[in-house]
């Protein structure tokens, strides 16, 4: 496609260009044209990535990617356009203080309205920005916590993909498998942080948050043990596991019967080394392996 592309554009030269200004004109912008025809080719059969594998992702690497789309996306563009109008509308200030037609009250009256409606945009992104670094500080203080646990031979995975969806973290240990929810909340400024987990629920205040974080991470523990029975052919219990960091979390008697561990993320590596011993090392290896082959194909 794009050769044609080039064959038609060198054609229109042909009969224009040539024609208005000459066959010396031509002929250089050919040659440039032909040039970086030639090294474009260059750069793409010579040379490759040094990296065999997609490298395995960071802890918050797609909050990071959308903090990156909001502050470019919602912030940057804004203001740009914002500073164009204001431009022009003082170019327009000088023509007429000049003396020199036309008024700029038009212009003034457009950058008014692009600044208003700018100014409206970039806050709201703002309070995104806020909580999109809120929740990719506290992922990445999380995967911090549970470096402690490769000691011990665990293998730790961080920002996992699915449709739609992103599990933070998975620990594949001795213990067994667990994905790992983060929810970074601010704290008050005074008085206790403390939350309560019921068994089924997390209250701030006794009143039930938003989104129900236990909901979030049992579908998650769902779709990873299905993933691992369809690519190991061995079915593994997954623990879930939400943790909250910097709150004090207080369980109720219901809670100690929930297949969910609900934390602060300081004590999740002790709750993991201390588990009962439920896969060999060779189990571990097995979907460390099948898991990673995952990560590097989506």
């Amino acid at each position: 496609m794009f050769l044609g592309l080039r064959d038609d554009f060198l054609f229109w030269f042909d009969c224009e260009v040539v024609r208005n200004h000459g066959s010396y004109v031509y002929q250089i912008l050919q040659g440039l044209i032909l040039f970086n025809r030639k090294l474009g080719v260059k750069g793409v059969t010579s040379v490759k990535s040094p990296l065999k594998a997609k490298p395995l992702n960071n802890p918050g690497e797609s909050l990071d990617r959308k903090l990156q789309d909001v502050l470019y996306d919602e912030i940057f563009y804004s203001v740009l356009i914002s500073v164009f109008v204001v431009i022009m509308t003082l170019v327009e200030c000088l023509r007429w203080y000049m003396q020199a037609p036309p008024s700029p009250l038009v212009y003034a009256v457009a950058a008014g309205i692009v600044c208003s409606y700018s100014a409206w945009k970039v806050r709201k992104a703002l309070k995104k920005v806020k909580n999109i670094k809120l929740g990719r500080d506290g992922e990445k203080a999380v995967g911090q916590f549970l470096e402690s646990l490769r000691e011990s031979g665990a293998k730790i995975f961080h920002d996992i993909q699915g449709e739609k969806f992103n599990l933070d973290h998975v620990v594949i240990h001795s213990s067994g498998i667990y994905v790992i929810e983060t929810k970074t909340l601010s704290k008050p400024n005074r008085g206790e942080a403390k939350l309560v987990f019921d068994g089924s629920r997390v209250l701030k205040n006794n009143t039930e948050m938003d989104r129900n974080a236990i909901i979030q991470v049992t579908a998650a523990s769902g779709w990873l043990r299905e993933l691992l029975q369809s690519s190991t052919g061995h079915k593994f219990p997954i623990r879930p596991v939400v943790v909250y960091p910097g709150w004090f979390i207080q369980p109720t008697i219901e809670a100690k019967s929930s297949d969910v561990w609900v934390l602060n993320p300081k004590a999740l590596p002790a709750f993991i080394s201390n588990s009962k011993a439920t896969l060999s090392s060779e189990q571990v290896n097995m979907c460390s392996h099948h898991l990673s082959k995952h990560i590097r194909a989506s």
